[in-house]
């Protein structure tokens, strides 16, 4: 029998259903942290089974940044209007906009990124080891290093979360799916600076 105080805190930590943290406590043998563990990769999995359905409704967030010359829109998109009213969804909505405010993201997905984009940038990396004695492969594999760092800091849903940086956006995304049930997507996003 699982301990209701383990189950209480889980659900209040992860905000998933008291059934699911019942279910992750009694898998994890009461550990609450394997449950954890558990709860994030259900997730996962449950994240992957909702991406196929369509996320016909949601909400447009704003955000203006105190000092009035930082400002974002982000279109955030569920399957039902109950969750996009949602306060849950609202909050991700929110830390979306606060996400995009302070990382300046270019795109969406890497899948976005134009080549001839990447083509500049791998031109850039080139130049910079013109006057190297690395072997070639070396170069080679040095910026594609480069370029692969290159595209996850210029993608929303690569970026690692500003509040907790062990966890990507999609990381981030894939938990309130987990935890309200529903597909969510971001659709589009736009960031003013003056």
């Amino acid at each position: 029998m699982v301990d209701f105080d383990k189950v209480k805190e889980l659900r209040e930590e992860t905000g998933v259903s008291i059934t699911e943290c019942k279910k992750a406590l009694e898998e994890s043998s009461g550990d609450f942290d394997k449950a954890k563990e558990i709860l994030r990769k259900w997730g996962r999995e449950l994240a992957g089974k909702k991406s196929q359905r369509e996320a016909g409704q949601g909400i447009i967030e704003s955000y203006i940044h105190p000092n009035k010359k930082v400002g974002v829109l982000v279109e955030l998109r569920c399957e039902t209007d109950f969750v996009a009213k949602s306060k849950d969804f609202g909050n991700l909505a929110h830390e979306l906009c606060l996400q995009i405010a302070a990382s300046n993201p270019l795109f969406l997905k890497e899948e976005d990124i134009p080549e001839e984009f990447l083509d500049g940038e791998k031109k850039i990396y080139k130049e910079q080891f013109k006057s190297s004695t690395k072997p070639d492969n070396i170069i080679e594999q040095i910026i594609e290093g480069k370029l692969k760092k290159y595209k996850e800091e210029v993608s929303l849903i690569s970026q690692p979360w500003i509040k907790d940086d062990a966890k990507t956006i999609k990381d981030l995304i894939n938990d309130y799916i987990s935890k309200i049930g529903e597909n969510i997507e971001i659709k589009r996003f736009k960031r003013f600076e003056i």
